[in-house]
C-alpha cells in the first residue's frame, strides 16, 4: 500500500481542509475514524467526518471548531457526548465524540467492523490500524471485530447487509455464522434505527443481490415480516420467478434504469428526497414492496389454471401502511411509497392501450407529477423482472417502446406543463351543493381534479357543472 498517497488523499478532502487548521492549533489528540477513511481509500464522496478527542472535551471542543469555521453547533447526544458542527454550506459537517475507552485503541476495538475501526491522526498524519481493516478494504472483505460487539449492539447485522449493499464486498465466513447465529436478535434494536439502516441500504449499487442474502441468512423475513406470504406465491404463466425473486429482480431492474438513464432522468433520482435520502433508494424500496397485494389478492382460475392479482396494485398500497408505520416511515414517506405500489401498472396500461393517445399521455404526467419519471421507471423495471412463458418478445418490445415513447414525451412537455388552476374551492361547492364539509365532499374534489387533469372540465362554469352531476 502506498501511505502517502493513502494520507495526501484523506487530506486532500474538502471538509478537511477546512477544520485541520482548527485541530492543529489544539493541545489535545483528535483523530478521524469509521467510514470517512473507508471512503476516501474507495474515492467515495462523502459529506460528514466522525472525530473522536481525548480529555473528555467534545462539547467544547465543538463548540470552539463552529466558532472558528462559522459553522453551527448541534448536540447530538449528551449523554453519550456526541456533538455535530454543520459547515458553513449547510450540506457538510462534522460529528466530535469524547474517545470511549482510555485511549484510541480501545475506542477502535469496540466498533462494529475492520473496515470502519480504522483512525487517522490529525496532528501526525497518522493512519492507525488494529485490527485488519485496511488489508480487508483491500480484499473487500466485511470482518466483525469480534462476536460481543456484535450481540451488544444487534443493528450492527443489519448494518453488516447496508455495507454489503453500498460497497459490494463480502463477509468473512465468521461474520456469517454470527449473523445465522445471532439473527433472530434483530428484532430488538429501536424500529427508528432498522428504518435509518433499511434507507441506507436500498440507496446501494448491491441492494437486489444484499436481498437475496438477507434471505439467506434469515434476516429478510425478520425486517420485513411481509415476505412470508410473498414466498407463497410460484412462478407463473406472465412470471419466470416467485414473487419474492421478482420482487427483488425489480429492484435490479430499477438500478439498471437508472444507469443506463438519460441525464434528465439520472439528476431526477439523485434529489434528495427524504432525510438526506436519494429518490433512487425510496424507488428500489417501492420497487420491492410493488407486489406486496399479490398474496392477498391471489386466485387461480381452475379452467385454465391462470394466476390472477386482481387489483393487488390498490390492495398494496393499503396493505404496505402498517407495516411501513411500524418502521417509523414519516406520513410522507408512506405516501410516496403508496403512490408507487398503487401507480406502478398505470404506464404500461397506457402505452399498451388499442387507444393511446396524446391526451392519455397528458393525463398521466399531470396525475403522476413529480413521480412520473419514477412511475416509467417501475413500468420498465415491472416489465423486465416477468418473463414468463406466455410473455412474447413482441409484448416486451411494443411495452419498452412505449414507455421510451411516454418519457420522451414528459421530457419535451414537463416544463410546459402548467399547474392545473383551482376553478372551485370546497367552500365554493359546499354552497352550489348545499353539503356541509364531509367525506362526500373530499370525493367531490377529487373528482373535479380528475375531469381537470382529462381536460373534461377546463372553466368554471365547467366545474359548476360537472359537480352538479355528482350530486347524490
Amino acid at each position: 500500500m502506498n501511505w502517502n498517497r493513502m494520507i495526501d488523499d484523506i487530506r486532500e478532502n474538502f471538509i478537511l481542509k477546512i477544520i485541520t487548521p482548527f485541530f492543529e492549533n489544539q493541545r489535545i489528540k483528535a483523530y478521524i475514524v469509521g467510514g470517512f477513511i473507508r471512503d476516501c481509500l474507495l474515492k467515495r464522496q462523502s459529506c460528514d467526518v466522525d472525530i473522536v478527542v481525548d480529555k473528555n472535551c467534545a462539547n467544547l471542543i465543538a463548540k470552539q471548531l463552529a466558532d472558528s469555521i462559522g459553522g453551527y453547533f448541534v448536540e447530538l447526544d449528551n449523554i453519550n457526548n456526541i456533538y455535530r458542527v454543520m459547515l458553513p454550506d449547510k450540506i457538510h459537517y462534522v460529528d466530535i465524540a469524547d474517545c470511549v475507552g482510555d485511549n484510541i485503541e480501545e475506542d477502535l476495538k469496540r466498533r462494529d467492523f475492520t473496515i470502519n475501526a480504522l483512525a487517522f491522526e490529525l496532528k501526525q498524519n497518522k493512519i492507525i490500524d488494529i485490527t485488519g481493516g485496511l488489508q480487508d478494504i483491500e480484499a473487500k472483505v466485511i470482518r466483525e471485530i469480534s462476536e460481543f460487539n456484535i450481540v451488544d449492539d444487534p443493528i450492527r447485522i443489519l448494518r453488516a447487509f447496508r455495507f454489503k449493499s453500498e460497497l459490494g464486498f463480502e463477509f468473512s465466513q465468521e461474520l456469517r455464522d454470527i449473523i445465522k447465529k445471532h439473527s433472530s436478535l434483530l428484532n430488538n434494536p429501536a424500529k427508528e434505527r432498522v428504518h435509518t439502516e433499511i434507507i441506507k441500504l436500498f440507496d446501494g449499487n448491491f441492494a437486489a443481490n444484499t436481498l437475496l442474502d438477507m434471505d439467506t441468512y434469515g434476516v429478510l423475513d425478520i425486517v420485513f415480516p411481509f415476505v412470508l406470504d410473498i414466498k407463497r406465491v410460484p412462478p407463473n404463466s406472465h412470471h419466470h420467478l416467485g414473487l419474492l425473486e421478482h420482487s427483488v429482480e425489480t429492484v435490479k431492474q430499477v438500478q439498471l434504469y437508472y444507469e443506463n438513464s438519460c441525464d434528465e432522468v439520472k439528476s431526477h433520482l439523485e434529489q434528495e428526497l427524504f432525510a438526506g435520502h436519494r429518490r433512487l433508494a425510496y424507488l428500489k424500496l417501492g420497487a420491492f414492496l410493488h407486489d406486496i397485494g399479490k398474496p392477498a389478492t391471489w386466485t387461480i382460475e381452475p379452467e385454465t389454471g391462470r394466476h390472477r392479482f386482481i387489483m393487488h396494485d390498490s390492495e398494496g398500497a393499503k396493505i404496505v401502511v402498517p407495516y411501513l408505520k411500524d418502521l417509523k416511515f414519516s406520513k410522507k414517506q408512506i405516501a410516496y411509497l403508496q403512490k408507487i405500489i398503487k401507480n406502478h401498472i398505470y404506464p404500461a396500461g397506457v402505452v399498451t392501450s388499442d387507444d393511446a393517445s396524446e391526451k392519455a399521455y397528458l393525463r398521466f404526467y399531470r396525475k403522476m407529477g413529480e413521480e412520473t419519471f419514477d412511475l416509467i421507471a417501475i413500468a420498465y423495471a415491472d416489465r423486465m423482472s416477468a418473463l414468463g412463458p406466455e410473455i412474447t418478445q413482441e409484448m416486451i418490445d411494443k411495452n419498452i417502446s412505449g414507455l421510451d415513447k411516454l418519457l420522451k414525451g414528459y421530457v419535451k412537455q414537463k416544463n410546459e406543463l402548467k399547474p392545473l388552476p383551482k376553478l372551485l374551492d370546497g367552500n365554493e361547492i359546499m354552497q352550489i351543493l348545499n353539503i356541509p364539509a364531509s367525506k362526500e365532499l373530499g370525493v367531490i374534489i377529487e373528482k373535479l381534479k380528475e375531469a381537470q387533469i382529462s381536460s373534461d372540465v377546463i372553466t368554471k362554469e365547467d366545474a359548476v357543472a360537472f359537480i352538479k352531476t355528482l350530486k347524490n
